[in-house]
Formats: C-alpha cells, sequence, structure tokens
C-alpha cells in the first residue's frame, strides 16, 4: 500500500530531472523502483521501460510542437537499435541480479561523465551554435549511427535506461544536430527503443502496475514542469548537480551489490 504511495513523488522527481538535465535524466528510475520501492532488478528493469517509454513520448510530443524534432532520422536511429534492443533483454534474464546492479552502478558513472563533459562543452560554447553543416555522408559517420543505434538498443534492453547521454552526442557528431534537435530527437529514440525492449521481454506481464502507473503518470507531469525549471537556471550548473548526484548513486548501489556477492 506505501510503495503505490510512494511512487508518486518519485515519479515526479524523475519526471523534473529528465525535463530539466534531458537525456540521462531517466537513469534514476531503475535505482528509484529498487531501493526505495522494493520491486526485483529484473522486474524494477521492465517497469523501467514502460515509465522511461511514456515518458519520453509525452517529451517527444512537447519538443515537436517547438520543431526540436527531426522525424526521419529519429526513426531509422530507433531501427538500428532494435538489434540491441533484443540482445539486451535476453542478456538481462541470464544475469544474476547484483551482477546486473553493479554493471548499473557503472554505467551511472559513465552517464555522470558525459553530463561533466555536456557541461564544460556548454559553457564553452554559445547557446546557438552548433556543428558545421555540409560535411555530407561518409562511411565513417554511417558507421558512427549504427554503432551507436545499437549500443542505445543494448542499454534500453539490458538496463532498462534510456540511453539519452549517448543518444544526443551521437546525433551531434554523426549527423550535424543542434543541440536542441539532439535533446528532442533522442526522446523519440527513447521512446522507440523502450517499446522494442518491452516488446523482446514478452510485453507487460512481469510489470507491478500498481507501481509503476502512478510513477509513470507523475514522471509524465515532471517531465513538463522540468521543462520549466531548465529555461530558468544555467544547464552546465544542472547538469553538474545532476553528475554529483549520479555518482554518489552509483557508489551507494556499488558497495551494496558488492556486499551481496561476497
Amino acid at each position: 500500500m506505501i510503495a503505490p504511495l510512494l511512487a508518486v513523488p518519485l515519479g515526479l522527481l524523475v519526471g523534473v530531472t529528465l525535463g530539466a538535465v534531458g537525456g540521462g535524466g531517466s537513469i534514476l528510475t531503475v535505482p528509484a523502483l529498487i531501493y526505495a520501492l522494493g520491486e526485483d532488478p529484473r522486474n524494477a528493469t521492465t517497469g523501467s521501460l514502460v515509465i522511461v517509454g511514456l515518458t519520453a513520448v509525452t517529451e517527444t510530443m512537447g519538443h515537436a510542437r517547438a520543431g526540436r524534432v527531426r522525424w526521419v532520422p529519429g526513426l531509422v536511429f530507433g531501427v538500428i537499435g532494435v538489434g540491441g534492443s533484443v540482445i539486451g533483454s535476453r542478456l538481462n534474464k541470464l544475469v544474476e541480479p547484483n551482477v546486473l546492479l553493479l554493471a548499473f552502478a557503472g554505467l551511472m558513472l559513465l552517464a555522470a561523465a558525459a553530463m561533466l563533459r555536456r557541461s564544460a562543452q556548454r559553457r564553452s560554447m554559445p547557446t546557438s551554435a552548433r556543428p558545421a553543416a555540409g560535411r555530407g555522408v561518409t562511411g565513417k559517420r554511417i558507421l558512427m549511427v549504427a554503432v551507436v543505434g545499437t549500443v542505445v538498443g543494448f542499454l534500453t534492453g539490458f538496463f532498462g535506461v534510456g540511453g539519452g547521454f549517448i543518444v544526443v552526442p551521437g546525433l551531434v557528431l554523426a549527423l550535424d544536430f543542434g543541440m536542441a534537435e539532439a535533446v528532442g530527437t533522442s526522446l523519440l529514440v527513447i521512446g522507440l527503443n523502450s517499446a522494442i525492449a518491452l516488446g523482446a521481454r514478452g510485453g507487460v506481464t512481469a510489470v507491478d502496475w500498481h507501481v509503476v502507473l502512478p510513477f509513470a503518470v507523475t514522471a509524465m507531469a515532471g517531465s513538463m514542469l522540468g521543462n520549466r525549471v531548465a529555461g530558468r537556471f544555467s544547464a552546465p550548473v544542472l547538469e553538474r548537480i545532476f553528475a554529483g548526484l549520479l555518482m554518489v548513486l552509483s557508489g551507494y548501489v556499488a558497495t551494496r551489490s558488492i556486499l551481496r556477492l561476497v
């Protein structure tokens, strides 16, 4: 009875974070489901796919109205990740839960590093700056899109996270997207990968709807509030704060996982 009530403020927190910092914000969903709401690690990663997917769709619509979603490249990017999503979803079932969480702690550190790097890049260039267009389609860029799309699909399937902290720089570097377009389009990619990974896991049979549904609804509402927060505070500051939070959580998750493994 307590878990569904607790899911409301946690969903709001995750949604606000996602809306405020963009790609990478949804990585808080899995530890929230496990450590605050008592979900089994595998069920938590499945429930996370529902929450992340629905929130990403909500966010995509908002960015699309502002003209920040490039549909065709986003759909292509998502389709490329199908193989990775399926492989990650199947591998998730084979890995011992505490090993899965230890790997997730490492993923949070990578996300924190990506946030800090993005924060440094934002400070060093004007907000309107974007990569020079017109480099054309090259074999190297096609390979980069294929690799990034597959890796993101795998992360979504295996960990139940969106992988936006990889999608955003991938779109900027490989396809010359501006940062605003990259964030908006990354949400489309995340929504697609979440749906594919959920299907590869056999649908929503393992989802605890009493917890996941209120979490998802408040996360969607929170994401819209997070967009307003992002407009009032410096993006580099928000990203540095979030990176610090991820580092602390990573240490907590890693410590608990190691103690259970030894």
